[in-house]
């Protein structure tokens, strides 16, 4: 926390994170349903006005977004994850981090 600030890290699914998602989010004051924009990538904030500390002036609840990846531990899976590369063939990572400003 950072005066009545609050900054609290948000996992999401690659596929939430890629095309946008209604989630739910446990905050210090209860759960929260938060939308998720499509096109979001680890790292990004999301700031949700007056969910902070509360007082007469409630600080920010700012929500730092990350992506966690599900194991390629089946046959099932690791099809999935082939699959994925595959629909994208000329994806960079490393390229794709410099042009977000990562």
């Amino acid at each position: 926390a950072e005066g009545r600030d609050i900054y609290q890290p948000l996992l999401l699914a690659p596929w939430e994170a890629a095309l946008g998602a209604s989630v739910e989010v446990q905050t210090p004051a209860g759960n929260l349903e938060v939308t998720v924009p499509a096109g979001s990538h680890a790292g990004r904030k999301l700031r949700l006005k007056g969910r902070g500390i509360p007082s007469s002036t409630p600080g920010d609840l700012y929500l730092e977004l990350g992506v966690a990846l599900p194991p390629a531990d089946t046959d099932t899976a690791r099809a999935a994850w082939a699959a994925l590369g595959k629909a994208f063939p000329h994806f960079n990572p490393r390229q794709a981090k410099a042009a977000q400003g990562a």
